[in-house]
């Protein structure tokens, strides 16, 4: 062998004399920023899912506030009359937006009421919420017309 030959000076692993630097990632290293990636995505769609339910509710009550609007309308053109319970809102239909009772944003028929029952108004209009049931709590509540701010 020749004098100060280094056997290793030609191996890919070795450069100038040193160790080179690896390349990529290991699988493991990739299952961890998988595994994080997971667990933010989650959170994020959790949060997500409570924050979108909210403004489900928001969106209800700002309908509930149009549809006191065509109401008002329909009653000025008929005497101050309001459409009775029997009649429903499809009696004033004439006054929504393409001529159509709009749902809830969950997708449910308002319940409408007249006379009303409860509060000072005319009418009640009821959204049975996100479940789609009487009563519940949070999202699942009723929004009812007569508690409106």
């Amino acid at each position: 062998m020749d004098k100060g030959v280094d056997v290793f000076q030609n191996h890919t692993l070795f450069k100038n004399g040193r160790h080179a630097a690896r390349r990529g990632l290991t699988l493991i290293e990739i299952m961890v920023v998988i595994a994080l990636l997971g667990v933010l995505g989650t959170v994020i769609v959790v949060n997500l899912a409570g924050t979108l339910e909210e403004g489900k509710a928001k969106a209800t009550e700002t309908q509930m506030r149009s549809i006191d609007s065509a109401l008002m309308s329909y009653a000025i053109m008929n005497g101050n009359k309001y459409p009775s319970t029997a009649e429903g809102l499809e009696k004033a239909k004439g006054k929504f937006k393409n001529g159509k009772v709009p749902n809830d944003p969950w997708g449910t028929a308002y319940i409408y009421r007249s006379p009303a029952t409860h509060g000072s108004g005319k009418y009640e209009l009821i959204s049975l919420g996100a479940d789609g049931k009487e009563g519940g709590d949070g999202t699942d509540a009723d929004i009812k017309s007569w508690e409106l701010e």
